[in-house]
């Protein structure tokens, strides 16, 4: 903390700090859902704070503005993506695209697999809507096991466009997700 012109002011690292925390203290933890054994780690009680919701929205702008020079669309997976993607896209006066689960696009699209724990599931996107090099961040609320960002960076590849990361809200470490992703670099706001 400093002082100019009379008023306290924050260093941009207590300013990041501040965000975080409230990062942080807006994560619910739930054990044993949906099953026995699994700690939930709930990110809506983030959407009730504005404050707590606006501190994400900053820190991933922030982070992007700092490591890329030019980002052409923002992709959010579906359906946890929507709520960060359309206003981080915003913010950069650049278009949002959805990846939704397989068989709710309307159109051509595009699918990937990949594999849970009971079975198969799928993502698409729509065919015409990602061009060949254009530049991409792609943005979810958590890395698990790394299965639908995976699955997602495969639909991207295909048409060829350029993945510059994926950003997302949580990540747990423990499940190591970021194998899955063949190098594609991940940004998390908080880690468990």
């Amino acid at each position: 903390m400093f002082i100019r012109g009379g008023v306290e002011m924050c260093s941009e690292s207590e300013l990041l700090e501040e965000k975080l925390q409230l990062v942080r203290n807006g994560i619910k933890s739930y054990p044993n859902f949906p099953i026995q054994g699994i700690l939930f780690r709930d990110i809506f009680p983030l959407l009730q704070d504005p404050k707590a919701f606006s501190a994400v929205i900053d820190l991933f702008e922030d982070h992007l503005r700092k490591k890329f020079h030019q980002i052409d669309l923002i992709v959010g997976l579906d359906a946890r993506g929507f709520l960060f993607g359309p206003i981080l896209a915003q913010r950069f006066g650049i278009g949002f695209v959805p990846v939704r689960k397989k068989g709710k696009l309307p159109g051509p699209t595009l699918s990937a697999s990949y594999s849970l724990e009971y079975g198969q599931a799928g993502v698409e996107i729509q065919s015409d809507v990602v061009q060949a090099n254009q530049k991409i961040v792609i943005v979810d609320d958590l890395l698990a096991t790394g299965g639908t960002l995976s699955a997602t960076c495969e639909l991207l590849k295909k048409v060829g466009a350029d993945i510059l990361e994926c950003l997302v809200v949580i990540e747990i470490k423990a499940l190591n997700g970021m194998k899955k992703l063949n190098s594609v670099p991940v940004h998390s706001l908080v880690e468990f």
